[in-house]
């Protein structure tokens, strides 16, 4: 076998962290108990859900996701009205207000 190919093999093979002869060895074992702690300290269980925080994240939770709903398109369409009527009356209409035209 050449060296390539083992070297390709050993990138495989996963490292033998649990076998018995490295807990059998008293500085293996202390490695193993290391992990073994570590892994102990982790949660369990599935992950507490994440509470939305934010503007546009208590939007998204109220109108995406779960409790999906069409208010958004009309939501959209009332910001461009509203926005196109303001800047209409920014460069037009503010002029036209105490006299006729």
């Amino acid at each position: 076998m050449s060296f390539v190919t083992r070297r390709a093999l050993s990138t495989l093979i996963p490292p033998k962290v649990a076998s018995p002869k490295a807990i059998g060895a008293a500085p293996d074992a202390v490695r193993m108990q290391r992990v073994v702690n570590f892994y102990s300290k982790l949660p369990r269980g599935p992950a507490p859900e994440v509470k939305p925080t934010g503007l546009l994240g208590r939007y998204q939770a109220a109108y995406f996701g779960k409790n999906e709903s069409g208010a958004p398109i009309i939501h959209a369409i009332l910001l461009v009205l509203g926005t196109g009527y303001g800047i209409n009356y920014y460069f037009h209409l503010r002029h036209h207000k105490n006299n006729a035209h």
